[in-house]
């Protein structure tokens, strides 16, 4: 089952990033799993998340959650401070 649907997001109107945008969702079912993916028409980019195809809500908003990070990396801002601690 595949689906394409264009939309503004809901959270748009409280991030500048994503204010004004137009953006595409995809939603595809293989087999027991749903890849959801946000695409960006003005940019090109694209974000997806896999998951179970009974969490489709937080699929699409997990997926439209890295576009906007990668929107937001595109215009200069970076992401959220890094984390204290070692990376091992």
């Amino acid at each position: 089952m595949r689906g394409l649907e264009a939309r503004a997001p809901t959270d748009s109107r409280h991030d500048p990033a994503m204010s004004g945008r137009e953006i595409l969702i995809e939603t595809a079912r293989l087999g027991d799993v749903m890849k959801v993916s946000a695409l960006d028409p003005e940019t090109g980019l694209e974000a997806c998340a896999i998951g179970p195809p009974h969490a489709r809500a937080d699929l699409e908003t997990l997926a439209l959650g890295k576009l906007k990070r990668l929107l937001g990396a595109q215009q200069g801002r970076a992401g959220p401070p890094p984390r204290p601690g070692k990376v091992v």
